[in-house]
C-alpha cells in the first residue's frame, strides 16, 4: 500500500478546514469521518467512538456495513485497551490477536487512536483495513494530529444516546 505525503497533508487540510468552519460537533466528527474514509483506500472501515462513563460508544461511521459493537467496555479488546492505555495501538493481522473483538470476516488489520482532551481519553479513531499489516507510522502521525484537531468536539458530540449516529444526505 502506498500512500504519499500529499495525500496525508491534503486530509489534515480538509480536516483542518472542517474543525475551523463547521460549528456543530456532530457534523465536524461525521465530516472528518467521511474525509478518512473516502479519501484512503486502505481505509475499509472508520469510526469515531466517544466515551461516555466507563464505555466507549460508536459515533459517526462509515464502511459497508454496521458493527454490532455499539459498546466497548474501556479496557476490553483492541479499542477498549488503546481507551485504557491513552497509546494507539496497530495490529498488523487481527486474527492473531486475542484481544481483537471480531466484527467483519474481511478486516485483516487495525488502528485504533486515543482521542485526547485535557489530559483525558474522550474518544477514539477505529479503523480496520481488509489488507494485513497495511497501517505505517504515516497513518499513526497522521490520525494522532486528526484526534487532536477533533479533540474539543468530542465532548458534546455524542448526541444519541447510544442509538445508530443518523445517517445524512
Amino acid at each position: 500500500m502506498s500512500t504519499t505525503s500529499d495525500t496525508f497533508r491534503g486530509a489534515l487540510e480538509a480536516v483542518d478546514r472542517i474543525v475551523n468552519r463547521e460549528t456543530e460537533a456532530d457534523e465536524v466528527l461525521r465530516k472528518t469521518v467521511e474525509v478518512l474514509h473516502d479519501r484512503f483506500e486502505h481505509y475499509s472501515w472508520v469510526g469515531i467512538y466517544l466515551v461516555e462513563g466507563d464505555d466507549l460508544v460508536l459515533g459517526p461511521w462509515q464502511g459497508p456495513q454496521a458493527t454490532d459493537h455499539l459498546r466497548i467496555p474501556i479496557g476490553h479488546g483492541i479499542c477498549g485497551t488503546a481507551a485504557a492505555s491513552g497509546e494507539t495501538e496497530i495490529v498488523d493481522d487481527v486474527n492473531a490477536d486475542e484481544r481483537y473483538l471480531a466484527c467483519f470476516v474481511s478486516t485483516r488489520s487495525e488502528i485504533v487512536v486515543p482521542i485526547v482532551y485535557e489530559g483525558r481519553v474522550v474518544g477514539e479513531i477505529d479503523i480496520d483495513s481488509d489488507a494485513p499489516a497495511t497501517f505505517g507510522s504515516e497513518d499513526k502521525a497522521f490520525l494522532e494530529r486528526v484526534a487532536l484537531l477533533i479533540s474539543p468536539h468530542c465532548l458534546v458530540g455524542w448526541a444519541t444516546g447510544g442509538e445508530p449516529w443518523p445517517e445524512t444526505s
